[in-house]
């Protein structure tokens, strides 16, 4: 099988980025009015804290990454595994100010550490249909981007991960999709190992015959916490099997 790795992969340039950390400051969000398109439920969403904001470089985009993904909150599909309820703050790297209509596009493998689009890279057999856990959304007056899958497996010389773009100024298409604007942020979010172990256990997660590299293992991750995409989980049951909500702030640069 062929090493997908993403450690020789080109990375991305050095542009500067914030990761903001915090609960106060509400009178930062922004005005401007998002399209009709899914976009983030602000009632119960974290807020950016202003001065509390620490520089981070950015992330290998990879070797996985498909243009013209749907704009959805929810880009679980069929696949299994355990639930994972994002919430993820942009903010303006010079003020802290939440962004809103930011479009805000992940993309991760499944529990057999497969993509869509690239299925059989590691080593196992399902339908591809080139769209599962592939998609973004627009964020709401509170900077927030609320979006549904689930919890990431693992694919060869990789630790856990889910890849992230934070794009302005997008043109939504009739298809659903989007096209055009300005790509801000390209970064990976990660991680707690005690609690990925613990998913690894389940038999969904446990059918995946790849050999798991730990966060302390992995080529990209820098051990920097929260500064270079480190979650915050939260158990959202009684269970392992109930799943986690994840939240992060991220502050990208507009100029």
């Amino acid at each position: 099988m062929t090493d997908t790795s993403e450690a020789p992969q080109t990375t991305i340039g050095r542009r500067t980025v914030l990761i903001a950390t915090g609960a106060t400051a509400a009178t930062l969000a922004v005005g401007a009015a998002a399209p009709e398109a899914p976009t983030a439920a602000d009632d119960t969403a974290p807020v950016a804290a202003a001065a509390v904001c620490t520089l981070t470089k950015e992330m290998t985009e990879g070797p996985y990454y498909l243009d013209g993904q749907y704009v959805r909150s929810d880009i679980s599909e069929d696949k299994t595994g355990i639930p994972l309820e994002l919430a993820l703050t942009v903010v303006d790297d010079d003020t802290c100010a939440l962004l809103s209509n930011a479009l805000v596009e992940i993309w991760h493998c499944d529990a057999l550490g497969e993509y869509s689009g690239f299925v059989g890279n590691n080593g196992h057999d399902e339908p591809d249909n080139g769209t599962f856990l592939r998609g973004g959304v627009l964020t709401g007056s509170s900077g927030v981007a609320n979006i549904t899958t689930v919890y990431p497996g693992w694919y060869r010389g990789r630790c856990v991960h889910i890849h992230i773009k934070v794009h302005v100024d997008v043109t939504l298409t009739s298809d659903g999709s989007f096209t055009g604007g300005t790509e801000l942020h390209t970064g990976q979010l990660f991680f707690d190992e005690a609690i990925t172990t613990e998913v690894a256990a389940l038999s969904t997660y446990a059918a995946n015959t790849v050999t798991r590299t730990t966060l302390a293992q992995d080529s990209i991750y820098d051990e920097g916490g929260a500064a270079s995409g480190l979650l915050t989980l939260t158990a959202l049951g009684s269970s392992t099997s109930a799943g986690y909500a994840g939240t992060l702030t991220l502050g990208v640069d507009q100029s």
